[in-house]
């Protein structure tokens, strides 16, 4: 991580980059080659989900709460719904209109929570599992090994250790670019790539338990903030979300410009087509 930051190793990164969506597929793959040689264990599995979610035993042990507190803690780790976090990266797209990147990114969050992680525990459930002797990632190597064999324990190893590499590469990149923001002083940024350096060494060597209860924590502070900027960006988000509507009811591919929002301020970009055409014979 120090390598690529501070020497700007832009293969290994990009290389990163095109292995990630594979590694992706891959495991999706896996975990439907699970599922389907059990197909005959799904229905068990999925009336197991819903009653110990939801049972009268779960109800009288106030065991329901705990399940939907640790689903949406989990649920929000895995897709970054509502932490601000994923903006970043979906800000970057190219588009004719936000409203279009607005909606990939809802259909982001069903895609990790509901395929991905419903994969992952017909995975762990189909193999019939022991609670308690094993957790988190070691279940579900553990699944995969039990209904596989041993070489997908080392290949869901590869795919674990690219996966989270990438997720804090990818991190590091988005305060990289919040603190160039806020200031422009270089002494600033290389203390920054100090200080995440040793957060993500003492992360590597911290108990599992203590890491887990410091993502929760943070993770938790994020969502305030950015729910605190959302409130009053809805109801520009929600004049987007008519302008777009209203463009498709005419059966017009939606494009937006900032002057179709009259009283809006701040937006820097979006520029009327006029002004485009205008810039564009200047240059």
């Amino acid at each position: 991580m120090a390598a690529i930051i501070f020497g700007g190793l832009h293969r290994i990164a990009n290389t990163a980059q095109l292995l990630v969506p594979l590694m992706v597929v891959l495991y999706l793959g896996l975990g439907l080659l699970v599922v389907g040689l059990n197909v005959e264990k799904l229905p068990e599995v999925i009336t197991s989900i819903v009653g110990s979610a939801l049972g009268f035993q779960e109800f009288a042990a106030a065991g329901v709460g705990t399940a939907i507190s640790q689903g949406v803690r989990r649920g929000m780790f895995s897709n970054e719904g509502g932490l601000g976090s994923a903006p970043n990266a979906a800000a970057t797209a190219t588009v004719s209109h936000p409203v279009k990147q607005g909606l990939v990114q809802t259909l982001g969050v069903y895609v990790d929570t509901l395929v991905v992680c419903s994969i992952t525990a017909f995975v762990v459930l189909v193999s019939d599992p022991t609670f308690g002797e094993n957790s988190g990632p070691t279940m579900t190597q553990h699944a995969l090994q039990s209904s596989l064999g041993d070489w997908s324990l080392h290949l869901l190893t590869v795919i674990l250790l690219l996966l989270a590499f990438t997720s804090v590469l990818g991190n590091y990149y988005y305060g990289e670019a919040n603190v160039a923001f806020l200031t422009r002083r270089r002494g600033a940024l290389t203390a920054f790539r100090v200080a995440f350096l040793a957060i993500a060494f003492l992360g590597s060597i911290g108990s599992v338990q203590l890491v887990w209860t410091l993502a929760d924590t943070t993770m938790a502070v994020m969502a305030l903030v950015n729910l605190a900027a959302i409130a009053p960006l809805s109801t520009i988000a929600f004049r987007l979300m008519r302008d777009f509507t209203a463009q498709r009811r005419q059966g017009l591919d939606p494009q937006f410009t900032r002057d179709r929002l009259p009283g809006v301020r701040g937006i820097e970009c979006w520029e009327p087509r006029e002004r485009e055409r205008e810039e564009a014979v200047a240059r």
